[in-house]
């Protein structure tokens, strides 16, 4: 008896969900990836992830495969980013993915399994199937995202001098800001408000800067038409 589910008219799929998990580390935009061990794609990077189980959401099970790599606790943000349904993309068979945005504060140092490591995403090693496509897809979600709402705060750790959040910015966009324009555009916005503390002296002394945080710790529309654009662009 063929089921209601899958027939030669519906077929069924296998269906995996996937995570970009990406970080600011010492300056520079990181990606989480892990390395295959067997064909198809031995030796590359790949994606944290897997199958979707019969009785599962794809959100319980992006929970579930990050869970295996990362402390899912250290996650200050996650949101489904796109699916991909490419026939190709899985040389083994069709296979359905769902992928997620994952995003951890620049405070934290997640203690990963020894199959898994840090790469910075404007320089990942060979990739499987088409991970190294979906990566650049979170890239582009999340720097237009950094441009209408204040998805930074989950980049950021509690708190911040200026100068600090600027580092955080031109790692995430891969462009250069200035300090003054983004303080002055996010506080315009509502989006930061000031700790009240300042942060310690470095050796070179001069004024303690101010420590600032983030209003709100979950993501909100901040300014619908603001466009981020590198300096010169239109």
């Amino acid at each position: 008896m063929t089921s209601v589910w899958s027939s030669p008219e519906r077929p069924a799929y296998p269906h995996q969900a996937l995570a970009v998990v990406l970080q600011v580390r010492g300056g520079r935009l990181h990606g989480m990836l892990w390395q295959r061990a067997k064909d198809p794609f031995a030796r590359a990077w790949a994606l944290p992830g897997g199958p979707l189980l019969p009785e599962e959401t794809l959100g319980a099970s992006v929970g579930r495969q990050l869970a295996s790599k990362v402390e899912v606790a250290q996650l200050a943000h996650l949101e489904q980013l796109e699916t991909r349904s490419d026939p190709h993309r899985d040389p083994r068979s069709r296979t359905v993915a769902t992928a997620y945005l994952g995003l951890i504060p620049a405070d934290l140092d997640p203690v990963l399994p020894d199959d898994t490591a840090w790469h910075p995403v404007d320089a990942l090693p060979r990739t499987a199937f088409d991970h190294g496509s979906i990566v650049e897809s979170a890239l582009e979600r999340l720097r237009a995202k950094l441009s209408y709402t204040n998805i930074a705060f989950a980049l950021a750790p509690p708190a911040f001098s200026i100068a600090e959040l600027r580092e955080i910015y031109v790692a995430a966009l891969g462009y250069e800001v200035t300090a003054t324009n983004l303080q002055r555009v996010l506080l315009r916005r509502g989006v930061l408000e000031a700790t009240g503390e300042t942060a310690a002296s470095g050796r070179a002394g001069g004024r303690p800067a101010a420590l600032y945080r983030f209003v709100t710790p979950r993501m909100e529309v901040t300014d619908p038409f603001a466009v981020l654009r590198p300096p010169g662009g239109r």
